[in-house]
């Protein structure tokens, strides 16, 4: 597992995924207001697991604010369950993921849509995949992926590859429904799969959403 603080009540944790053979990311963000978990996953290794989870009773009990957990997307439930009855956190989900959210975590979720402002201040917003969302974290300037984003090895973002898209929807569906994040202050780009983009997350966005490409400029 690596841990990275990324600025100030916000932290991104990797480990690796059994299900998918390889490492994911995760978020923790600890707004004013409520603890918010993205995406979270536990790590396999039961010792490495045990520090994990001591180390976030620490910060929930040191912050004493309710914990609230957000899916960007269905196959991101992870260690929700978990989490939740530890917790007694609160699950959030797109409308249009419900089922399988619900029927992977065995809880029950808060529905939201895209432009949803969501605990501790997060805003979804649109994939151009209807049963995902992305995070904006505005006080950090923060957008968090799910699947349709990944970090590529130059510093940039990509489409993610067209198989993992249902058969109706093709990388140019994504490029207009995320043009929208082109008016926000983007400076990081914190995916899932892949290395995070931690400056210049604009001009990355903008290379693929205007030109469709993760290519430098």
């Amino acid at each position: 597992m690596d841990v990275q603080q990324i600025d100030e009540g916000l932290w991104r944790w990797t480990t690796r995924y059994g299900e998918w053979g390889d490492d994911v990311g995760a978020v923790y963000y600890e707004a004013p207001d409520a603890i918010v978990l993205i995406d979270p996953l536990i790590p396999e290794d039961e010792p490495e697991a045990a520090r994990f989870l001591c180390a976030l009773d620490r910060d929930v009990e040191r912050a004493n604010l309710p914990v609230h957990v957000l899916i960007t997307v269905f196959w991101h439930v992870r260690s929700t369950e978990v989490l939740l009855d530890r917790y007694g956190a609160r699950l959030h989900a797109p409308r249009r993921a419900r089922a399988p959210i619900e029927r992977r975590a065995h809880g029950v979720a808060e529905l939201f849509g895209p432009g949803a402002v969501l605990p501790g201040g997060v805003v979804a917003f649109p994939t151009g995949r209807s049963t995902e969302v992305m995070f904006w974290l505005p006080r950090q300037n923060a957008l968090v992926t799910g699947d349709v984003l990944l970090g590529d090895d130059g510093g940039g973002v990509r489409f993610c590859p067209a198989s993992w898209l249902p058969a109706s929807v093709q990388h140019g569906d994504l490029q207009a429904a995320m043009q929208p994040l082109l008016d926000l202050p983007v400076e990081r780009v914190l995916v899932s799969h892949g290395k995070p983009v931690l400056d210049n997350g604009h001009a990355a966005l903008t290379r693929l959403l205007r030109f469709g490409s993760a290519s430098h400029l």
